[in-house]
């Protein structure tokens, strides 16, 4: 059981742009890694970094505003736990399992992610309100994305 998750997980990350994945079920952890840091250049000290700087877009709409939606004091993102297609219900013409401002409990399904033609039920850590859904249904995601914005319930 523990080998076709491990093979599982090692798929997934073949097949993504991310290059790391780790996680904890069932009281185990597992990191997997698709390619250890680079070092471009002999002569480095063990102890130096290599630090690759990109260029700033000057494009001004990616810039924060203060208009742009705050995360509440109380409030906490419900990150996915795997790369894939996040969907908002079970099929197309179904009713999204949750939408903003729906009360949830801890194990209510909030969404499915597909992963490799699997279709992952993502449940509520913790019982609250939905605040906001960050992804359009149908969306491609990738693992540890905030999907959510959970708010503890009053």
């Amino acid at each position: 059981m523990w080998q076709d998750k491990i093979k599982e997980i090692i798929y997934l990350l073949e097949n993504s742009t991310v290059n790391e994945i780790d996680l904890t079920f069932w009281g185990r952890r597992f990191r997997v890694v698709k390619s250890p840091p680079e070092v471009l250049s002999d002569d480095l000290d063990s102890d130096s970094t290599v630090r690759v700087e990109t260029p700033i877009s000057s494009d001004v709409s990616e810039l924060p505003s203060e208009s742009s939606p705050k995360l509440p004091k109380d409030g906490m993102e419900v990150f996915s736990p795997m790369p894939g297609t996040f969907y908002r219900s079970s099929s197309p013409d179904k009713d999204s399992f949750v939408k903003e401002g729906d009360q949830v409990a801890k194990g209510d399904t909030l969404c499915i992610i597909e992963a490799m033609k699997i279709m992952n039920e993502i449940e509520a850590e913790s019982s609250g309100v939905i605040q906001s859904v960050l992804v359009k249904d149908g969306a491609p995601v990738e693992y540890d994305q905030p999907l959510f914005i959970l708010s503890s319930s009053s």
